[in-house]
């Protein structure tokens, strides 16, 4: 088709193997939209194309994805709203012919099993480097391993024993996504061979624990902690990463004290400082408080 239709907040274009998707910025557009700026969307990645009337004289033109087909919208798993979904082209009612011809053009090349779910991601996901700050530690994923920093303000008792964490894709089966703009929103990477519910040791097999507050392999979300448009790309990156990732190679270990990187004295200071007050108020061991302290004295 190779032709062009702007709506408010986004400008799709017509391609002969895809939809490419424009988002403009501006103090009105969701912050999802601004950080996804583009996506192109292949065919093969739809499942249906809809007209609907829209609100205050709109009409919205609507490309719903197959499952299995957007790391995004997996991540999402139907919790975005409605205004941030970006499979949603809003325009102004007289344009609605026009929707219409193109609507119709869109759903003459869908493909012939649009009504399955896709065997694979064809749509990209956001790429890596990427992080985020929650409200108990920092989440970064560099491609091929998610990373958790805990913060001595937020974290619990449960994550500062077990450390800071760096979890490789291979080791993971799944993320999943919490929306922030809930109570109890987080971010929880789900381990091969685990699965959530009451809480267990550690190994193969283990259960994670069911609140993510106490699960070192979970960041949760507060007030202005995690956003939308900053935790749910990260989401849909580390869920492409182990979906393509290669199960045939050996998996590297997990361990995130082995072979720490040096840190800033003052960093390390401030979490023995922060693990004494752990140690006094009955939080931690003396085993602990002594194991703990040490490892963070190696670091140095």
């Amino acid at each position: 088709m190779g032709d062009v239709l702007a709506g408010i907040q986004a400008t799709w274009e017509f391609e002969t193997d895809s939809v490419l998707i424009r988002f403009e910025r501006g103090i009105r557009t969701p912050k999802l939209f601004q950080a996804l700026r583009e996506r192109r969307i292949p065919h093969e990645a739809l499942a249906a194309v809809t007209l609907t009337p829209g609100k205050r004289g709109t009409v919205v033109l609507h490309a719903v994805p197959r499952p299995g087909a957007d790391p995004l919208m997996d991540a999402a798993a139907g919790q975005l709203k409605e205004g941030c979904d970006p499979y949603r082209l809003v325009l102004p009612a007289e344009r609605e012919t026009l929707a219409e011809y193109y609507g119709d053009e869109l759903r003459a090349l869908l493909p012939k099993d649009a009504d399955q779910p896709a065997e694979r991601y064809c749509v990209a996901a956001p790429e890596a480097p990427l992080n985020f700050k929650a409200y108990d530690g920092k989440a970064s994923f560099d491609g091929s391993h998610v990373s958790f920093r805990w913060f001595w303000t937020g974290a619990s008792s449960a994550k500062w024993k077990a450390g800071d964490q760096s979890f490789p894709v291979s080791e993971l089966s799944g993320v999943e996504w919490r929306s922030p703009e809930v109570f109890d929103g987080y971010l929880r990477l789900l381990r091969r061979g685990s699965g959530s519910g009451a809480e267990s040791g550690g190994g193969e097999g283990a259960v994670q624990p069911a609140q993510a507050d106490q699960d070192p392999a979970a960041v949760v979300f507060g007030l202005g902690y995690g956003p939308v448009h900053e935790s749910l790309p990260f989401a849909a990156a580390v869920l492409e990463a182990v979906r393509t990732a290669d199960t045939a190679l050996p998996a590297p270990a997990a361990l995130p004290r082995s072979g720490p990187a040096r840190r800033d004295p003052a960093d390390i200071a401030e979490r023995i400082r922060h693990l004494g007050e752990l140690h006094q108020a009955g939080l931690v061991t003396d085993e602990e408080f002594s194991s703990k302290k040490a490892e963070l004295l190696a670091e140095l």
